[in-house]
């Protein structure tokens, strides 16, 4: 069954895919649910310059721990096996909370390892969760929004004619 195109959010789409046995020679085959059966994920918060930047830091990170911190150490359990037998290092499991900042707003990224079957429902979770704590900072954290600022706006001029047909005053 695939999964995207038109559809958002690893959903099906109603499409059944085959595979030739010669292609799965030719190219790399993703499985989701084989040896390691969780994603690393992330989710952008953009907050407000003029924010308490560690207040938004510590709400994401709590959130974080609260809707995803079971599977991150499920997640562990299954990641070591997987690391030996790979000899692919020590990967961080453990939800991370990372921020830049940009020309609109700082951007906290957090990042995330998930149950591939429930990446969407816990993306709504986690956004959900960060809103709700927001709207209870009481103003010390908000979500930014892309803005234009006119600095200086050169002079206009508007001239209104009347034409000869529609005198003022007239109803038509």
């Amino acid at each position: 069954m695939e999964i995207g195109e038109w559809v958002n959010g690893d959903q099906y789409n109603g499409r059944i895919v085959r595979v030739a046995n010669s292609f799965v020679f030719k190219e790399p085959v993703f499985n989701y649910s084989s040896e390691f059966p969780f994603l690393w994920d992330e989710i952008m918060i953009p907050i407000k310059y003029g924010s308490d930047y560690r207040t938004a830091r510590e709400l994401i990170a709590h959130i974080a721990e609260e809707v995803v911190g079971d599977y991150a150490r499920s997640a562990e359990n299954a990641w070591e096996p997987i690391s030996r037998r790979y000899m692919i290092e020590k990967a961080s499991i453990m939800p991370a909370v990372t921020m830049i900042a940009n020309q609109n707003w700082i951007e906290f990224t957090l990042r995330y390892v998930i149950d591939y079957r429930v990446r969407r429902s816990t993306k709504d979770r986690l956004f959900t969760r960060i809103l709700e704590e927001i709207d209870k900072s009481g103003g010390r954290v908000g979500i930014a929004a892309s803005t234009l600022n006119i600095e200086k706006l050169a002079p206009l001029e508007v001239r209104l004619t009347r034409s000869p047909a529609s005198p003022v005053g007239r109803s038509p």
